[in-house]
């Protein structure tokens, strides 16, 4: 058989003989069968399987009549029993799943809608962004109680919008269908389709993924015990034309597709003596089945003869394994994988479990004899094989195997023989054609998962012909591709033929990794499905769907249920790999997973499951199974979203046999759709029908948004209205389908609408009182379908007037008509020229409120958009509109209307004649505001500019135009603004509108100077209208309509107009003008009087006083005579700011302001601080008035009297006054800053009495405070005063032992330059030294009265006796007096010892003579004062024991210390000593020998030489010692000094050379130097000089890698690296 009658049409399956189907037994349709063969992983039952009819066929191209694919017969008992039987007869052709992608068409988006009709800020047409700046405030529109616009409407800021343009609000209304939520049927799937799997959980769908069928018959031969008793266990599966098993016994079973058992092969051959069946191929043509065994022996079988083997492949016996004269297989090692070469009979790879694989290629001849087999090792060693020198051979074995099949297109690659094998470690893909050769090497890749279980496989996909080019490539043709798994990642490798120069020779082949998935778990088996669908089984039997393009998972499902055959083949030969407590190892593996390969193969889209007990095949449910199971279950909405999503492409396409090209999908998917979606309304109507009673309109209003969803995607407008509006109307529910059509018409995707549906849709929502929808339904259909009569009328009937201007706008092009009807609504309303009320407020309400559309309607069409939707206008019809609209308000008279009727619109019908410019006035009068903002609008637009366009078209044929067409081209901004002036100058208008008026034109007339002209007399009256706005809300405006009008205008009277700016508040004008005029006072007094911008006042100052501002002196004098004058507001503003601007322009001004605010100090002193205490980059240079020092401590002493010491001890205080300060303080408390600024002036000795007597005070308080205490006294407030009280005189003792050290430090430096006698003790104490006994004297004192106070107080007496007991207040208080104490003893001692002496203890108290004389006076005067000096004994001991305790610490510190400091030293030293050893002996640059045996250099004479010098070194130290070796200086002069001690760092080293240099870095290193001959260069004793024998090897370094280099070396090397000589050498290898 040729190649080209070999290949069928799609993959490995396609090259197959003449297949029967297969046909179950009768058992499977019995209810009487075992709960474990009723159901696998969906159940199995059959009458749940849908008929082949529906399972759409996967070949590119069909196959012949003769090979149909394995499919499974369905008893016709089984067929579907309702109705929806028609849906079923599904096409069983369809086109390849393979063709170009298009774009996922977009669902309907929701619309956006408006309740209300409001201006707004959006631009306008002519792209405007606002008409000027100003405020946001929405307006109102009528001038009349309730809806009357206050004088806050600002028109000019505004844009009109109409309700339904309107992108802001959206009307209640039902959601699109494109966010519709799946339904809530537990059955439903349609959510599942349209949304991630792996973000949402679904549930399980009523069809089955795979339907899986027992082939019960070949279970009933193969597994049942005569079975396994006749032919052994199936151990190995392969299919193709024939179900073919290899068993335990070494026999093949071969079985057709109706489960016949057509060939027994082996019994009494001997392959039953070869052992179990291990591996199995069949041939391209089906016509040969080799089998492997566990022995290594191979035999292969003529279907047709099959008595004797057609080819037998032995192992190698013993004497060939030893002499290795050929190549095979070693004995007793099982055959794992077999497969044949193309379509040869005689050409088979294979490959055992010992890692080694083989090629076999037998010569031609008759008969098993005739032939000889040649064997080819092509992977793998023998296991007596010598490794590779350094290298060790790593266990490995062949998990993956396969030889590359046959497509239906010849290729190279057909004629190559390819290979591919899977090893641990690598993939390789071998040409065993003509001669063996590696063409693919690829290792594991590295996303591989560290300890995971090991496993491998592989697949081949072959070229085939292609009806639709590939979307990827365009080609028609596939390319070879390869999928291989290890562990837990998947890829998929394309080959591509590359073309040879020389026809003759076979083209080269590239490959290329396309696509890679990771899994959850280890991939056990993988199998091609077709040519786009990959199925994956993992180790814990789950069985995965992927695609192959985008690699998505589509599907997945366990199989543990089927209990698939395995068999541990590899994890005897793999074991070193598992782990063995070895965690840090990447390339272990946790455990060596079993085999699956053998029983999981796939052919012509169908999976077939080799189990333990049993052989199931299985087919994926393909779309159309997926439709009939959705709509047998009832679920008739899931089906039609399900069907949906197939057409648009959202759902899984190629797994369920959809292709790719959309054209094709769409031809395939959209009858089917429409057939679901007529026979849902007829089952669901019909069941209606049935029962009515019991009927429920949810699940009709879930179909209808499904099936619009449906024709919306397919583009079938017709079927909604034909059979589904039909089916609704009959059923009387067809306000279900008109609310679903809403958001459809809403968001434009449907325009066109029968009138029958249209007048429905009135009544419907018109009943509902749903009006407003209604109208903008209307506004978004297409004009051309509606019945304008009927719809003009219904739409007056109840008033939707934007619907009916819509209807007359595009269907009539006629912009007269609905201006007229609204402007009828005026006429009741205004029958005096205002408006009137009448006994019926609501409907005047009704009839003012649809008026009022009146303006958004001029502005929108005025501007060239269509009301009310806000789509532009074309240019011609624009033109026209504008025209008339102009013509009909401007021409001055009423008018009739239509033409040639005599109907005429009157604003005072009850009048004989009618007043002029009649429309423009009944407008006005209603609300002039409103149309001066719509007129604002309606300015921006070109129309009203005198254009060429404008002048031609005016001009050309003035004949053919009618006449409001040339008088509306005619109309510009200079005529419309001067009727607006004649009319609303007369006294009919007030004030609150003709403001307005005045707003308008000063806001234009800068925008369009060319097209307007105003005398100087008018635009004054503007200005003067402007200032007299009629309520304060409208200023704002007023004044920025001034400010616009100014901007171009300059009035020559301005003087006179700068009384009614000010009554009028207009100050940013005032501003302008004094500015302009150099009137600085009054700009400033201007910016105080603005409320608004008062804090400008300070910028304002410093920019007019400033140096460049080159004011007069007079003018200067006016800005200061203005801040004086508002000194006290000017600081209210804000103080610091006012400081500091004062201080920067004006520091003469300091007075006059502070004084201003005499009444709040708060403010004085934060403006007084910004001033003297300024941050440090804004420091005066000048020193401070003394008066506002002064005035700022005594703020500071009631605003923050902490600070005052601290601001005291800074300021320059030689200028203050004591007598204006001291009393503040002392009347505030602030002492320690009196002290200190006493002590400043000098008067030391008062500062101490102020402080002595102070402390006196709190001591009294304290006192009064412990000895007060009741039981009755709250105990935690008390002792929380007391340790205020406490840390008091803390501060104040450290205040004067501040005072006391000062002044020491004075008296010391006064005696330092004089020469005085040596003080005695008996001298008088001096002035530093009275001062410390006084505080001495007042601290013990303290400590005294208050120990002696707590020792009456009613809490416990502390237990002196037991100092490691808890504390309790009364030990806390006592501790802390005697730390005062302590602390007053420890400064004294510090401040009156030598400035030498470091000793703070008392041992240093013999040679202190003025701290002994202080103590001794401080002892007189205690022993004056109190006879008994016992009551100090108790604070002196304890002071002079804390004194012993500090030395004793510092004492024993210092000891470990010194014991520290010996042993770290020690144990550097000890390392310093201990040396290091280099690597090698040779240098690592030039490679010469450094060290050791027989280096070069006379190193051994050096050595003696060195030897000999130190000996005669240590004899002279010797002599050192001796009184006859000792010089003058005590050294003995010698002349070997020249040698140093080199190898600073962790290395040590002695060498005599002086060009030795000492190295530190961070790398520590060893300096080496050279042993030199010092006898080289030297004559001899014969007087000849001596000959250098070795060049001098240097210095040596050796680095802490220890890598040894010669200096210079090193040196050359490192300046290569461009580091040149560095302090630190860094090593060339080791860095």
């Amino acid at each position: 058989m040729s190649s080209s009658q070999a290949q069928g049409s799609d993959g490995p399956g396609d090259n197959m003989a003449d297949v029967r189907e297969l046909e179950p037994d009768a058992e499977d349709h019995r209810p009487g069968s075992s709960a474990s063969e009723e159901e696998t992983i969906r159940g199995e039952h059959d009458e749940d399987h849908i008929a082949d009819a529906a399972i759409l066929e996967r070949e590119e191209e069909p196959p012949s009549a003769d090979v149909p694919i394995p499919t499974v017969e369905v008893d016709t008992a089984a067929a579907i029993p309702n109705h929806y039987r028609e849906i079923v007869e599904a096409s069983r052709e369809t086109a390849s799943e393979d063709g170009s992608t298009d774009a996922i068409p977009r669902l309907v988006a929701s619309p956006i809608g408006s309740n209300l009709s409001i201006p707004d800020d959006t631009p306008s047409i002519q792209g405007s962004v606002v008409s000027s700046m100003g405020s946001s405030a929405l307006p109102s529109f009528a001038r009349r109680p309730g809806i009357s616009p206050t004088p806050s409407f600002r028109p000019f800021d505004q844009r009109f919008q109409s309700r339904i343009a309107s992108p802001h609000l959206s009307s209640p209304r039902p959601s699109s269908p494109g966010f519709l939520t799946g339904h809530g049927r537990t059955v439903s799937v349609g959510s599942q389709f349209l949304l991630d799997s792996s973000e949402t959980e679904t549930p399980s769908p009523p069809w089955e993924v795979v339907r899986w069928t027992r082939l019960r018959k070949l279970n009933s031969q193969a597994f049942s015990e005569a079975g396994k008793r006749n032919f052994g266990t199936p151990t190995c599966l392969a299919v193709t034309a024939n179900i073919v098993m290899g068993t335990s016994k070494g026999i093949i079973l071969v079985f057709d597709y109706n489960q016949n058992l057509k060939l027994i092969i082996g019994p009494g051959t001997k392959a039953v003596e070869s052992g179990p069946i291990t591996a199995i191929a069949v041939s391209a043509d089906h016509s040969t089945i080799a089998g492997g065994h566990s022995n290594g022996n191979i035999f292969t079988w003529d279907t047709t003869r099959a008595a004797r083997p057609f080819l037998t492949i032995p192992h190698l016996d013993p004497s060939q394994l030893q002499r290795r004269t050929a190549d095979g297989h070693i004995p007793n090692v099982a055959i794992t994988h077999l497969g044949f070469l193309g379509t040869r009979h005689t050409a088979l790879v294979s490959a055992d479990d010992r890692g080694m694989a083989f090629s076999h290629l037998a010569t031609r001849g008759t008969g098993a004899l005739g032939r000889t087999v040649k064997t080819t090792r092509i992977l793998g060693r023998y296991p007596d094989s010598k490794p590779p020198l350094g290298k060790t051979l790593k266990p490995s074995t062949v998990l993956g195997f396969s030889s590359c099949p046959l497509g239906n297109v010849e290729m190279a690659t057909d004629s190559m023989g390819l290979t591919a094998m899977l090893t641990p470690y690598l993939l390789v893909i071998v040409s065993t054609t003509p001669i063996a050769q590696t063409q693919h090497k690829s290792a594991r890749p590295k996303e591989v998962v560290a300890h995971s279980a090991m496993t491998g496989c592989l697949a081949w996909f072959p070229a085939v012909k292609l009806k639709v080019p590939d979307p990827s490539t365009g080609s028609q043709i596939s390319k070879v591709k390869l999928v291989y798994c290890w562990s837990n990642v998947l890829t998929v490798l394309d080959v591509d033929e590359i073309p040879a120069d020389d026809k003759e020779k076979l083209p080269s082949l590239k490959f290329r990794a396309r696509s890679r998935w990771t899994c959850e778990e280890s991939i056990a088996a993988v199998q091609w499905l077709s040519r786009s669908v990959l199925t994956v089984l993992t180790i814990s039997q789950r069985l995965i769907v992927l695609e192959d393009r985008s690699m998505r998972m589509t599907e997945a499902f366990d199989l543990l249920g089927k209990h698939i055959y395995h068999a541990d083949l590899f994890s005897k030969q793999l074991n070193p790999l598992v782990e063995q407590l070895d965690e840090e190892d990447p390339s272990l593996h946790g455990v060596v997973a079993d085999a699956f390969y053998m029983s999981f193969k796939a052919y012509k889209s169908r999976l077939f499951l080799l189990g333990f007990n049993d052989v199931s095949i299985g087919a994926l449910s393909n779309w159309a199974d997926r439709l009939i199971a959705l709509m047998e279950s009832g679920d008739y909405v899931g089906a039609i979203q399900l069907a949906t999503s197939y057409y648009t492409g959202d759902a899984n396409k190629l797994t369920v046999g959809l292709p790719e090209d959309a054209n094709l999908r769409h031809s395939m998917v959209q009858d089917k759709l429409m057939e679901i979606m007529s026979a849902s309304l007829k089952y669901v109507f019909g069941q209606r029908q049935k029962r009515k009673d019991s009927a429920a309109d949810t699940h009709l209003q879930e179909l209808a948004e499904t099936c619009f969803v449906a024709c919306q995607s397919v583009g079938d407008e017709d079927f909604v209205f034909d059979e589904m509006w039909n089916w609704y109307e009959d059923g009387e529910v067809e306000g279900i389908f008109l609310e679903t059509l809403e958001p459809y018409i809403l968001g434009g995707s449907i325009t066109t609408v029968p009138p029958v549906v249209v007048k429905a849709m009135v009544t419907h929502f018109v009943g509902k009182g749903l009006e407003s929808r209604m109208e903008e339904l209307i506004c978004h259909l297409d004009t051309s379908t509606l019945d304008l009569d009927h719809i003009t009328l219904l739409c007056k009937q109840h008033s939707l007037y934007e619907a009916l201007i819509y209807v007359w706008n595009q269907a009539l092009q006629d912009f007269i008509t609905p201006f007229l009807d609204l402007l009828a609504l005026l006429v009741p309303l205004m029958q005096n020229g205002r408006y009137s009320g009448s006994t019926n407020p609501i409907e005047d309400d009704l009839y003012a409120v649809n008026a009022l559309k009146i303006f958004p309607y001029l502005s929108y069409v005025l501007t060239g958009r269509v009301y009310p939707t806000g789509e532009a206008l074309s240019e011609d019809i624009a033109q026209k509109a504008k025209a008339e609209l102009y013509w009909l308000l401007f021409s001055g008279k009423s008018i009739t209307w239509p033409k040639g009727s005599n109907k005429r619109l009157l604003t005072k019908p009850s009048q004989s004649q009618e007043p002029s410019f009649p429309y423009l006035r009944l407008i006005l009068n209603f609300d002039a505001p409103s149309f001066l903002s719509a007129l604002n609008e309606a300015f921006e637009d070109s129309f009203l500019n005198d254009s060429p366009e404008k002048q031609a078209a005016s001009g050309s044929r003035p004949r053919d135009l009618p006449e409001e067409q040339i008088f509306g081209l005619t109309v510009d901004r200079q005529y419309i603004v001067s009727i607006l002036m004649e009319i609303m100058n007369s006294n009919d208008y007030e004030t609150t509108d003709t403001i307005y008026l005045d707003m308008f034109i000063a806001r234009n007339l800068p925008k369009y100077p060319q097209y307007l002209l105003f005398p100087g007399s008018t635009l004054t009256k503007v200005l003067t209208g402007l200032c007299k706005f009629p309520g304060r809300d409208l200023a704002e405006d007023a004044q920025l309509s001034a400010e616009y009008l100014l901007s171009v205008y300059h009035p020559p009277n301005v003087n006179d107009l700068i009384p009614l700016f000010k009554e009028a508040g207009f100050y940013r004008i005032l501003k302008r003008i004094y500015k302009n005029d150099k009137q600085y006072g009054k700009l400033v007094e201007t910016y105080f009087e603005d409320p608004e911008d008062q804090e400008a006042v300070f910028s304002c100052i410093e920019v007019c006083l400033r140096p460049q501002a080159g004011l007069t002196r007079r003018q200067v004098q006016d800005v200061h005579h203005v801040i004086r004058q508002h000194a006290a507001q000017f600081v209210e503003i804000d103080p610091p700011m006012a400081a500091k601007t004062i201080a920067k322009i004006a520091p003469e001004l300091h007075h006059d302001v502070l004084g201003s605010s005499s009444e709040q100090p708060g403010l004085q002193y934060s403006y007084l601080k910004t001033i003297l205490e300024p941050k440090a980059e804004q420091r005066p240079t000048n020193s401070p008035d003394r008066d506002l020092v002064e005035q700022y401590l005594r703020l500071m002493c009631k605003f923050d009297p902490a600070h005052v010491s601290d601001y005291v001890g800074l300021v320059q205080s030689t200028n203050l006054r004591l007598d204006n300060l001291l009393p503040t303080m002392e009347e505030m408390g602030v002492i320690d800053a009196a002290v200190i600024l006493m002590a400043k002036e000098g008067q030391v000795k008062e500062a101490m009495g102020r402080l002595v007597k102070h402390l006196g005070t709190l001591e009294s308080a304290l006192q009064g405070l412990l000895s007060g205490t009741g039981l009755d006294s709250d105990t935690a407030q008390i002792h929380e005063s007391a340790e205020e009280l406490m840390e008091a005189l803390r501060k104040y003792i450290l205040v004067g032992i501040w005072l006391c050290q000062g002044q020491t430090k004075t008296v010391r430096e006064a005696n330092s330059g004089r020469r005085r006698q040596k003080p005695t003790l008996e001298d008088a104490l001096s002035s530093d030294e009275e001062l410390w006994l006084d505080l001495i004297d007042v601290a013990v004192q303290i400590t005294k009265q208050i120990s002696a106070a707590l020792q009456l107080s009613p809490a416990d007496t502390p237990d002196q006796e037991a100092p490691t007991l808890p504390l309790t207040e009364n030990d806390k208080i006592i501790t802390l007096l005697r730390s005062l104490v302590q602390n007053t003893f420890t400064a004294l001692l510090t401040s009156t010892s030598a400035p030498s002496s470091a000793s703070t203890t008392t041992a240093g108290m013999g040679s202190n003579l003025s701290f002994l004389r202080i103590l001794r006076a401080f002892l007189t005067r205690a022993a004056a004062s109190s006879p008994n000096l016992a009551d100090l004994r108790s604070v002196l001991s304890s002071i002079f024991a804390a004194y012993a305790y500090e030395e004793s610490i510092l004492r024993l510190s210092n000891r470990l210390l010194e014991r520290s400091l010996f042993v770290s030293v020690n144990e550097a030293v000890a390392l310093r000593q201990r040396g290091w050893r280099p690597r090698g002996s040779t240098c690592e640059a030039c490679s010469r020998r450094v060290w050791g045996p027989g280096v070069a250099g006379n190193v051994f004479e050096a050595w003696e030489e060195k030897q000999a010098l130190e000996e005669k070194r240590r004899k002279q130290r010797k002599e050192l010692v001796s009184p006859n070796g000792v010089g003058n200086d005590g050294k003995v002069a010698t002349d070997d000094e020249e040698e140093t001690y080199v190898g600073k760092g962790k290395g040590k080293g002695k060498a005599p050379s002086p060009r030795i240099r000492q190295v530190d870095g961070d790398v520590s290193i060893h300096d080496v130097q050279e042993a030199q001959d010092p006898r080289e260069g030297r004559p001899d004793e014969a007087g000849a000089p001596r000959r250098r024998e070795q060049p001098p090897l240097g210095p040596l370094v050796l680095l802490a890698c220890r890598h040894i280099y010669h200096q210079r070396c090193l040196e050359e090397l490192l300046a290569k690296d461009g580091q040149g000589k560095e302090k630190e050498y860094r090593c060339p290898i080791d860095g």
